[in-house]
């Protein structure tokens, strides 16, 4: 490949091994592809005792056998994680992909997971101050510290963060619904999107974005493509593997600057390895 193709590829994590997932990262690096991406789930919605791989754990791993695509969260759920803590993780896996990695955040769902492993879950209004908090955060242990913030969810005194990402990773913000996306435009370095909302919010992500006083220029709006079940293809008859340069130009012309499509299993990988190749 001569460029990278400005399409993502979030591998399922449910239902599949480690081995696969790595495999499958490193051969669509390979093609070409611009960015492996991970959901952030702890159990599956179906049987239960469906593994399902950790996406920090996971992408970690995948840093260390990709090369150039951009490794990334699409999304992490603020309340799975102090955000202290994402901060160092996200510290030490900038530093193993050699500043590749992008952190996509939002303010999470699925509550009878939450309630199955004891994660505190409120309401829509307090994750998203939790999120806005959260933000502030990671940006400020990114610069090293000593942080202190007197937040009401996340206070820091004296916290220091060695060593510093380099370059602090991007945060884009999750958002399907107006207020979501307010706060993409808010504190966000750009805003990951749903492709079955995109059309709706795109105009209000602009509006939202001069109210703030900030660039469209200077933010990257992701859309992702979610379809399917764990176990089976994702990608038959889909126009991401028969004209992906095509719909790439259509999304783009409703404003996206990039997408991610969801791979689940090897017949789904091995479609985007060929369609790479007529790219």
């Amino acid at each position: 490949m001569t460029d990278r193709l400005p399409i993502g590829v979030t591998l399922g994590p449910i239902g599949v091994d480690a081995a696969w997932w790595l495999d499958s990262a490193r051969r669509l690096d390979d093609a070409g592809y611009a960015g492996i991406w991970c959901w952030d789930h702890f159990v599956s919605r179906g049987e239960k005792t469906t593994p399902v791989l950790e996406a920090w754990t996971i992408l970690t791993a995948a840093a260390a056998v990709t090369r150039r695509a951009t490794v990334g969260t699409f999304v992490a759920n603020v309340m799975n994680r102090h955000p202290a803590v994402l901060a160092r993780m996200a510290a030490t896996l900038q530093q193993v992909s050699g500043g590749r990695l992008v952190v996509g955040i939002g303010i999470g769902g699925g509550p009878a997971e939450h309630a199955a492993y004891g994660i505190p879950f409120p309401e829509a209004s307090e994750r998203a101050a939790r999120l806005e908090e959260a933000v502030a955060v990671l940006r400020s242990l990114w610069a090293g510290g000593p942080a202190v913030l007197e937040g009401r969810h996340y206070p820091l005194d004296g916290a220091w963060a060695y060593p510093r990402p380099v370059p602090p990773p991007p945060i884009l913000i999750g958002g399907r619904t107006p207020a979501g996306v307010r706060l993409a435009a808010r504190v966000g370095d750009g805003w990951a999107a749903e492709a079955d909302a995109f059309e709706t919010l795109e105009p209000l992500y602009r509006h939202a974005l001069t109210e703030a006083g900030r660039d469209r220029g200077s933010q990257r709006v992701l859309v992702g493509f979610g379809s399917g079940r764990a176990g089976q293809d994702a990608l038959r008859a889909s126009p991401w593997i028969a004209d992906p340069r095509g719909t790439l130009g259509r999304w783009r012309a409703l404003g996206a600057d990039e997408v991610t499509v969801t791979a689940r299993t090897t017949w789904d990988v091995e479609a985007l390895v060929e369609a790479a190749q007529r790219w």
